[in-house]
């Protein structure tokens, strides 16, 4: 099916909203999450049959990350998605529905209870395919390059990784390594998915992540 111009916009702002972002936050990040939400979407019955719920699926996935707090340079940006909304004429409906989902996707809102209770077919499509690019092969590089980006400490065996994280806590990432940031929030994505396609998917990615932890952990004590 031929894109939209207001994807091809939507696609048009990602590249340069992102251009500067290191890799685990550019725009191909936000392709591929446009791309799994949509495979997964077309697996939800609810879903599939809906032009607008598609619509509403794919710009969130494409905008999700546009004003991301990790990335803020100006307190403008947060209003960037929503003044391109407006700009492309999308009735109040789907902007709302768009806004929301960008707005109560991320982890740490998880851990706040934002997103314990009801939720959309086409937030959980949206969450999931977010998430499912956050583990598996992928995940493990884009952590790694998050890290990276931050002069993180990759590991260190006497820094244990925080349990029971407040949302408070989650966003202060100073004393955290990049390898603790598996079991602090990436090993527990699994058990979070929306979806049943989104459950299916993460099987595979997490176990590849538990093999590659595991291996990890041999090499840097000498045992591998």
């Amino acid at each position: 099916m031929a894109k939209s111009e207001t994807v091809r916009n939507a696609e048009r702002l990602v590249e340069v909203m992102m251009k500067g972002n290191d890799a685990s936050h550019d725009a191909a990040h936000a392709f591929r999450v446009r791309d799994l939400a949509l495979s997964l979407a077309h697996e939800e019955e609810a879903l599939s049959s809906s032009p607008i719920s598609l619509q509403i699926v794919e710009l969130a996935a494409l905008l999700h990350d546009i004003g991301d707090y990790k990335y803020l340079k100006n307190p403008s940006e947060e209003k960037i998605v929503e003044e391109f909304l407006e700009k492309e004429g999308l009735d109040t409906d789907k902007s709302s529905k768009i806004l929301a989902i960008i707005k109560n996707m991320g982890f740490k809102e998880e851990i706040n209870g934002v997103t314990n209770g009801s939720y959309t077919p086409e937030f959980g499509v949206v969450q999931d395919a977010d998430r499912l690019d956050a583990i598996g092969a992928i995940g493990i590089a884009r952590c790694f390059t998050f890290g990276g980006s931050r002069n993180r400490v990759l590991h260190d065996p006497n820094i244990q990784p925080r349990s029971d994280l407040s949302k408070d806590q989650y966003m202060n990432k100073d004393e955290q390594t990049t390898v603790n940031h598996f079991h602090e929030k990436l090993l527990k994505l699994k058990d979070l998915m929306k979806t049943k396609a989104g459950k299916a998917r993460a099987e595979k990615r997490h176990k590849f992540m538990e093999e590659f932890l595991k291996e990890f952990y041999l090499e840097w004590s000498g045992k591998a």
